[in-house]
């Protein structure tokens, strides 16, 4: 029986497309640019346009992490670091075309947390659909790097700690390595800027090796694309899910 393949779009050099074939799924990357560090089968093109030309039937799964930058709180940190946003809201068409076009296959949508709430209100979950945050303290990294995924099949969500708006979802941030100022818990990110540092806030790992260390990331990327993904670990974990959620419809099917 071959591997079965899911569709990246927009899937930048291929973080989370490592996630997915280290579970055995063979990703087929789509992104807008060229992506030379993408490791696996790669065509580029428009999101939009994929999603509503590309047939359905070609492969067994989609995901698409499309930009919505304009709503994203790092919009902010981006313009006081000289960063700019390249694009718009593209997540509210590509969830309309997900759920118009690809209602008969299993999709998955990723895209930041906001405390704005702006995100998770596109994201929503409506009936038939599963939403869960992932976060990298629950996978033992050292990286906060808060991410919103959203199926039309069953995410199975961390088990809640207790309180709070992320402790509520399962994030073990009490775990990141100590400031050696503060002496309290203090996470590294991937942001515009290598070794930024907020005194009262998040600091920016210093190189793209460290980088590529907090995000538990196996290949050591260019700054650029590590800043646009998110770690492996979190697609490895949808991945259980959809492997389950597939080997469930071929049960019905035989």
């Amino acid at each position: 029986m071959s591997a079965p393949t899911i569709l990246d779009v927009c899937s930048n050099a291929g973080t989370g497309a490592d996630g997915y074939a280290s579970r055995g799924i063979m990703p087929h990357g789509r992104d807008l640019f060229p992506q030379p560090l993408y490791p696996y089968p790669f065509r580029t093109g428009d999101v939009l346009q994929i999603l509503a030309g590309i047939e359905p039937q070609g492969h067994d799964a989609i995901h698409v992490s499309a930009p919505c930058q304009s709503h994203t709180d790092a919009r902010h940190l981006r313009k006081a670091q000289g960063g700019e946003s390249r694009f718009d809201d593209l997540l509210t068409p590509s969830l309309e075309l997900l759920r118009s076009r690809w209602s008969g296959k299993p999709w998955i949508a990723e895209n930041v947390d906001d405390r704005t709430g702006h995100v998770r209100a596109i994201m929503a979950p409506r009936a038939g659909e599963s939403l869960i945050v992932l976060c990298g303290s629950m996978f033992g990294l050292q990286v906060q790097r808060h991410r919103l995924f959203l199926a039309n099949f069953p995410l199975t969500p961390f088990p809640s700690l207790g309180a709070g708006k992320y402790r509520g979802q399962g994030c073990r941030h009490e775990t990141f390595p100590l400031d050696p100022v503060s002496g309290r818990p203090r996470p590294w990110g991937v942001y515009h800027v290598k070794g930024d540092s907020v005194p009262a806030g998040g600091r920016t790992a210093r190189d793209e090796r460290h980088a590529a260390e907090v995000m538990g990331c196996r290949r050591v990327l260019p700054w650029d694309n590590l800043k646009e993904g998110f770690p492996p670990a979190y697609t490895a974990h949808v991945a259980d899910d959809l492997l389950r959620h597939l080997a469930m419809r071929a049960q019905v099917a035989a």
